[in-house]
């Protein structure tokens, strides 16, 4: 069995982060695994509030990161 390196696992969640918001604002929370979501948990990048996962604020800087500069 692999064994995944702490950094290239953050590389992988950071990478995947947009995509699991996706997921999330779809409602299909179904498409995420279950690890990943934990990994996410301990991250503090996703809390969750009365059953459902939401984006913390941490959670929301590490997205707005990876947004694209704006072009003048």
């Amino acid at each position: 069995m692999a064994t995944v390196r702490p950094d290239s696992r953050s590389e992988m969640l950071r990478d995947g982060l947009r995509q699991t918001v996706d997921h999330l604002k779809q409602r299909r929370a179904d498409l995420i695994d279950a690890g990943v979501i934990a990994d996410y948990v301990a991250l503090n990048w996703l809390e969750w509030h009365g059953g459902s996962l939401r984006l913390t604020i941490v959670g929301g800087n590490v997205c707005k990161q990876m947004a694209p500069a704006p072009t003048n």
